[in-house]
């Protein structure tokens, strides 16, 4: 079974909405004949995915959960392996991009925050499903980073954000070593510059606040049509997941 985190739109700072790339990766796996477990804080937008997912896959669970609350997070991932079986192939994607502003000015609670979501919360639901992918002695782990892990200039005024994909792909890295001869791989996926909410949202932010180099540079992409679709990125993801590579930083614009 596979586990996708899917972010909701109630917070729009977050990665996804109705054209993210949780929702692209859901559909192609259950295309695949996969049964997929479905993971958001926004019930709406939650149920309109699983019920596209549905179309292709009658093994489908839909679960809102607060992935920054670990009691949520831990019963999230019981409900899954209970209703559905163990989970192989697990793909978090689930990230807020806030706050984003001059770092002097940010509340250092919502900077933590971000850190919680981005990296903590990620690394827990981890821990709690690897120990049946190490017993069955097969797993898939893919945490979705962003370019601006190997750029962390390219993001002014998103310094949690830049900091929090930075340490997520060092966890991956360390994790997939540390695992190295168990049968469970763990990589990291740079997705590109994909047409979701989070763009939208940068776009729609203003450019005093963030920043004007920040505002352009997404608005810019958006413009001259740059953005790649959920799809494309999706489809490059799972063309990797047969690979028995394991501590790797995938990127979108390389050949799977």
């Amino acid at each position: 079974m596979d586990l996708i985190e899917q972010p909701g739109r109630q917070n729009r700072a977050r990665h996804g909405g109705r054209r993210g790339l949780g929702r692209a990766i859901a559909l192609n796996l259950a295309q695949a004949g996969a049964r997929v477990a479905l993971l958001a804080r926004s019930g709406g937008e939650l149920d309109q995915t699983a019920k596209q997912v549905r179309e292709f896959s009658a093994g489908v669970l839909a679960i809102q959960a607060d992935v920054s609350d670990p009691g949520q997070l831990s019963a999230a991932a019981g409900r899954a392996c209970g209703e559905l079986g163990d989970v192989d192939v697990l793909i978090k994607n689930a990230a807020v991009v806030t706050p984003l502003g001059a770092s002097t000015g940010i509340d250092p609670a919502q900077w933590a925050a971000a850190i919680g979501v981005n990296v903590v919360a990620v690394a827990h639901l981890s821990f709690l499903l690897l120990p049946a992918m190490i017993a069955n002695r097969w797993g898939r782990v893919v945490n979705i980073s962003s370019g601006v892990a190997a750029h962390p200039a390219g993001m002014l005024r998103a310094n949690a954000y830049a900091t929090s994909k930075a340490a997520l792909e060092a966890h991956t890295v360390n994790l997939a070593a540390e695992l190295d001869g168990t049968g469970v791989t763990v990589n990291a996926f740079r997705p590109g510059m994909v047409d979701t909410a989070m763009q939208a949202f940068i776009r729609g932010q203003d450019p005093d606040q963030i920043g004007a180099e920040l505002h352009q540079r997404f608005t810019t992409s958006y413009l001259e049509g740059t953005l790649i679709s959920p799809q494309q990125s999706a489809q490059s993801l799972l063309t990797r997941l047969d690979s028995e590579d394991t501590g790797h930083i995938w990127d979108v614009s390389e050949p799977s």
